[in-house]
């Protein structure tokens, strides 16, 4: 800040002189003020340049990618709920369903669909368990089992990704799609196409959280044009799992047949899956 003006001195002399035969007036002698004196402004501190603007660079697809798989490579075990649509374009019809999905490491995960509520209950229509080495398919509704040997026939890496297995790059180009047809407006959205053609899915569009890289949302579409859309919800990656969630025992489905998918014929026997609690 500046200071303020000094204040401006004022002296006044009076003086007489000696007696004279005649009286002299006495002179009053009057002092100029000194003139004022103006304080030397402080001088103003300079501001620093502004620092330049970044401007963040926007992930590629690459980048997206490495990180989605880093991401799942990363995590034991998740819970979570999903919602699927499957479109039938020849039909022209959706199917809803909704449930539970859990994952384990290494190669674990188990998905159980619901039936429609009936008197506030919901029940386990059809799981797709699997031990990493075995896949059952339990649909409830048809009292069947089918059973799959994946040490024989690899889960696809569209679904092994999930548990840290296989690799997207490796089998997908990936693509950013700005369609903003799938996910929110800040939601990365991913397009991958397979290197080598595969009757099981044109596309593979994943919906990415850009604050860690989980998948939001997943979308296969088949060559025929058909839509398999899942959107996760509420995971949970601190969830204990128990080990009996992803096996199959022959206990309490003695009716159901059991189908040997690898050899696609009926075997006899029986057997049930250990129900995660909710």
């Amino acid at each position: 800040m500046f200071k303020d003006l000094i204040t401006t001195l004022l002296h006044t002399t009076l003086t007489t002189t000696a007696p004279a035969p005649a009286p002299v007036a006495a002179q009053l002698v009057v002092v100029a003020p000194a003139p004022a004196v103006l304080a030397a402004p402080t001088p103003a501190a300079r501001k620093p340049a502004p620092a330049p603007v970044r401007v963040a660079q926007a992930p590629t697809a690459a980048d997206v990618l490495k990180n989605v798989q880093a991401f799942y490579a990363s995590i034991g075990q998740v819970k979570a709920t999903f919602q699927q649509s499957v479109t039938n374009v020849t039909f022209g019809s959706t199917q809803l369903s909704e449930g539970t999905v859990f994952i384990a490491k290494p190669g674990k995960m188990r998905w159980d669909y619901y039936s429609k509520p009936r008197k506030g209950k919901r029940t386990i229509k059809k799981a797709f368990i699997s031990n990493g080495t075995t896949l059952w398919v339990v649909e409830h509704d048809r009292k069947q089992i089918v059973q799959k040997n994946l040490e024989k026939d690899l889960m696809p890496v569209a679904v092994s990704f999930l548990y840290g297995k296989g690799d997207l790059a490796t089998d997908f180009t990936g693509e950013l799609d700005a369609s903003k047809k799938y996910g929110a407006a800040t939601d990365l959205v991913l397009k991958l196409t397979p290197k080598k053609p595969s009757a099981q899915y044109k596309h593979l569009m994943l919906v990415v959280d850009p604050s860690n890289h989980r998948v939001k949302e997943s979308v296969i579409i088949d060559s025929a044009g058909n839509v398999n859309h899942f959107k996760f919800f509420a995971p949970d990656f601190a969830k204990v799992m128990q080990a009996s969630w992803f096996e199959f025992t022959p206990k309490s489905v003695p009716s159901y047949r059991v189908v040997d998918a690898d050899a696609q014929a009926p075997a006899a026997g029986a057997g049930s899956a250990g129900t995660p609690g909710k």
